[in-house]
C-alpha cells in the first residue's frame, strides 16, 4: 500500500512539474502582448508567434499587392483604430486548456502618448491564443484571425489571378486598338467582383521608352464588366459588356454596373483616385519586371 501510494505522489509531482503555474501562464500573456501585430507585423515577433500564425500575417502584410491594403484595412487596427491612441493591455486571466494550448482573457484600453487613457473609449475584451512549441508557448491566434487571413488571402489569390487575366485581355485585345508604343500597361480597378463577373474601371496606356524613362504615348479608358472562365487554376476573359461612348454612356453604365452603379461613379469621375492607381500598377509593373525605367508624362 505504501509502495503504491509512493507511486502516486511520485506522478502527481511529476505532472505538477511539467503542468506551468498560473503565473508562468500570465507572465508569458503579458509578455506576448508585445508582439499583437496592430498596425504593423514587427519583425522581432517571428521569435514569439507560431509558424504557421506568422506566416499568414507576414502574408497579409507584406507579400500581397500594395491595392490590396484598402480591402484588408480592418487588418491593420487589431486593437486600435487610427485615432492616435495606444493599445495598453492587461492581462485578466489564462484558462489552460491541456498541456500545450491556454487562451488568455486580454483587456485593452486605448492610451494617449502622454500616459493618459482615452476616456471616450469602453474597455475592450480579446482572446490571444497560445500553443507550447519545443518548450516555449507561443501565441497562435489573436480572436480568430489566423480564419480571417487564410480566407481573404485565398480571396486575395483569386482576384490577383483574375487581375492579370483582365490585364492581359486589356494589352491583347484592346491596346492594338491605340497607337502602339514600345509596352502596354494595363490599369485594373475594381469595382465589384460577383462569382466570374468582374466589375472595373480599367485603362489601357501605351508608353515609349527613352533611354531610361517611360513616356506616354497613347491611351484610354474601358469601363463594364468582364466575365472570366477558370480551368485548372488558369483563368481568361470570355466576355466583356463595355459602356459605350457619348450620349448612351451613362444608360450603358446604369444597365451594366446595376447595383453597382454608385460605386462605379465615384471611382470613374475621381480623377485623382484613377491616376493613383495608374501610378501604383505602373509602379508595381516595373517592380515586377525589375527594369530600371522612370515614367514622366508626355
Amino acid at each position: 500500500m505504501k509502495k503504491v501510494l509512493f507511486l502516486f505522489a511520485t506522478m502527481l509531482l511529476a505532472l505538477t512539474a511539467c503542468t506551468p503555474t498560473e503565473k508562468q501562464l500570465h507572465e508569458r500573456a503579458a509578455e506576448l502582448c508585445r508582439y499583437i501585430p496592430d498596425h504593423q507585423l514587427l519583425t522581432e515577433s517571428r521569435e514569439y508567434l507560431t509558424e504557421d500564425f506568422y506566416a499568414v500575417l507576414d502574408t497579409m502584410f507584406n507579400l500581397l499587392p500594395d491595392e490590396e491594403e484598402v480591402a484588408h484595412e480592418w487588418l491593420y487596427y487589431f486593437v486600435t483604430g487610427n485615432g492616435g491612441t495606444i493599445a495598453d493591455f492587461e492581462v485578466q486571466k489564462v484558462n489552460l486548456i491541456d498541456k500545450t494550448h491556454a487562451v488568455a482573457t486580454i483587456l485593452v484600453r486605448q492610451k494617449w502618448e502622454d500616459g493618459s487613457f482615452d476616456e471616450s473609449t469602453d474597455i475592450e475584451e480579446h482572446r490571444l491564443y497560445m500553443d507550447k512549441i519545443d518548450g516555449d508557448w507561443l501565441m497562435s491566434d489573436f480572436d480568430g484571425h489566423k480564419a480571417d487571413c487564410i480566407r481573404d488571402i485565398a480571396i486575395a489569390r483569386r482576384d490577383q489571378a483574375m487581375r492579370e487575366a483582365i490585364g492581359e485581355y486589356l494589352v491583347n485585345v484592346i491596346g492594338p486598338q491605340y497607337l502602339q508604343g514600345d509596352i502596354c500597361v494595363p490599369t485594373v480597378i475594381e469595382v465589384a467582383v460577383d462569382d466570374n463577373r468582374y466589375y472595373c474601371d480599367c485603362q489601357v496606356n501605351w508608353y515609349n521608352i527613352v533611354g531610361d524613362t517611360l513616356k506616354s504615348l497613347s491611351g484610354g479608358s474601358h469601363s463594364g464588366c468582364m466575365t472570366l472562365s477558370e480551368q485548372d487554376g488558369e483563368w481568361q476573359v470570355i466576355a466583356f459588356d463595355e459602356t459605350v461612348d457619348g450620349a448612351g454612356n451613362d444608360a450603358s453604365a446604369r444597365r451594366i454596373f446595376g447595383n453597382h452603379y454608385d460605386i462605379y461613379c465615384n471611382i470613374h469621375s475621381n480623377a485623382h483616385v484613377r491616376e493613383t492607381c495608374r501610378m501604383l500598377q505602373l509602379r508595381n509593373y516595373i517592380r515586377k519586371h525589375n527594369l530600371p525605367w522612370i515614367y514622366t508624362r508626355k
